[in-house]
């Protein structure tokens, strides 16, 4: 059974920094075809925000492109997304997500709050 969580969401102010972990069982990060990070704002859709594959390759949502970065700790079974240049609209819940490959099913974690704000 897989199961994703994730941690190190905050409060923190604009322009500070957080990073975020998603730790998983039941599977291997580094092995699986892409592994996300998503978002969702009060009231909007869930949205993407980066993708690591296991080539590795990374890619962006242009929101988070030069403030975000995605990665995989191989030892430790980490996905993490380090947020810098924190914005008000950046405030949202973060989830975690893991395609072990395409057609797969898709897991996601329970999610972890950020708030931007001073």
């Amino acid at each position: 059974q897989v199961q994703l969580v994730e941690s190190g969401g905050g409060l923190v102010q604009p322009g500070g920094s957080l990073r975020l972990s998603c730790a998983a069982s039941g599977t291997i990060f580094s092995d699986n075809a892409m592994n996300y990070w998503y978002r969702q704002a009060p009231g909007k859709q869930r949205e993407w925000v980066a993708t690591i594959s296991n080539r590795p390759s990374t890619i962006y949502a242009d929101s988070a492109k030069g403030r975000f970065t995605i990665s995989i700790d191989n030892a430790k079974n980490m996905v993490y997304l380090q947020m810098n240049s924190l914005k008000p609209e950046d405030t949202a819940v973060y989830y975690c997500s893991t395609l072990r490959a395409w057609g797969a099913t898709q897991y996601w974690g329970q999610g972890t709050q950020v708030t931007v704000s001073s």
